[in-house]
């Protein structure tokens, strides 16, 4: 056989690849994630233990409310209150669909009643009232259920001397109520009002996004505020604002760096130092406001009492 006809041969020859070979690895969902800023892809086990932080970029992913209340609050000292709030639909809205069947699908893909989580709870010892709020949640807009518990919250806090800290995050009011939905922000801001006559100090961490009327009540009134990295915050949105001036905004407009540096807020935290800086903060607005009166002692005889963490909805 002459070389040429060897190679004829070859090229006739059809090779088969076993399915063994192409086929997908057998890897588990959810052991692998990707930075939607960065694209590197990250163990999902490494991603837990940093706080939900790309380490290649430092992007903040987006907590659940349950993620936020055990990252911030002491062990086994959070204990919910006004969970058996939820919403009705006194205006029978409708749009792609009802209202109704809006809240029964959050409650359903969330595992939660509403769009913020509060309760009773001890950061190193202080004894709080903490809310967290889900953007997964309809975004965590603010209606009548999230307007309540955010004024009850406040209203507990003055009658037991409690700090709040609030962990917020949110599109805005809740269109499907109207103007129920736009009242809650008189009322929270009246209820933050009557807490701060108590000299009781009120700690807002803004996470990534909130926007809004959520933005232009309580989550602007308080006495400290502290963002997250790279959080949006502000009242419309980067393009609303465009298309109405026209203009093309700065970089960065918006976001937690660009408002620090404009006097906006008080400071921006990386997740991984939030919890001792809130602490930290609780220390002295405490200490200074009540006198020394209010502290780690009752925090700690508050968190035996409570012995409750949040474990629905989330990981830590």
């Amino acid at each position: 056989m002459s070389i040429g006809d060897w190679f004829k041969a070859r090229e006739s020859q059809k090779y088969t690849v076993s399915q063994r070979s192409v086929g997908t690895a057998d890897v588990p969902d959810g052991v692998w994630s990707k930075c939607v800023e960065c694209k590197r892809i990250i163990y999902q086990g490494e991603l837990i233990k940093n706080l939900y932080v790309c380490r290649h970029c430092g992007y903040h992913v987006e907590l659940t409310a349950v993620q936020k209340i055990n990252m911030l609050v002491d062990a086994e000292s959070f204990s919910e209150i006004d969970a058996g709030l939820t919403a009705a639909d006194p205006l029978a809205f409708t749009a792609v669909k009802s209202y109704e069947d809006s809240i029964t699908s959050a409650k359903v893909a969330t595992g939660l009643p509403e769009a913020i989580i509060t309760g009773r709870a001890s950061i190193n010892g202080y004894p709080t009232v903490l809310g967290a709020m889900d953007f997964r949640f309809i975004g965590a807009s603010m209606g009548s259920v999230v307007g309540e518990k955010v004024a009850r919250a406040f209203e507990l806090a003055s009658v037991e001397g409690r700090a709040v800290v609030l962990a917020t995050a949110s599109g805005g009011a809740r269109m499907q109520e109207g103007m129920l939905s736009l009242m809650q922000m008189a009322k929270t801001a009246a209820a933050i009002e009557r807490f701060s006559r108590e000299g009781l100090p009120y700690i807002a961490v803004l996470t990534h996004p909130t926007m809004g009327g959520v933005t232009a009540s309580f989550a602007g009134l308080a006495d400290v505020t502290y963002a997250e990295p790279g959080a949006l915050v502000g009242f419309a949105g980067p393009r609303v604002i465009e298309q109405s001036i026209r203009q093309k905004l700065p970089k960065g407009f918006q976001r937690s760096e660009f408002l620090l540096r404009h006097g906006m807020i008080d400071g921006v935290v990386p997740r991984s130092e939030l919890r001792d800086r809130v602490a930290l903060t609780l220390g002295y607005l405490m200490h200074s406001r009540c006198g020394g009166s209010i502290g780690a002692d009752a925090g700690k005889a508050d968190a035996a009492k409570s012995g409750a963490t949040a474990t629905k909805g989330g990981e830590a």
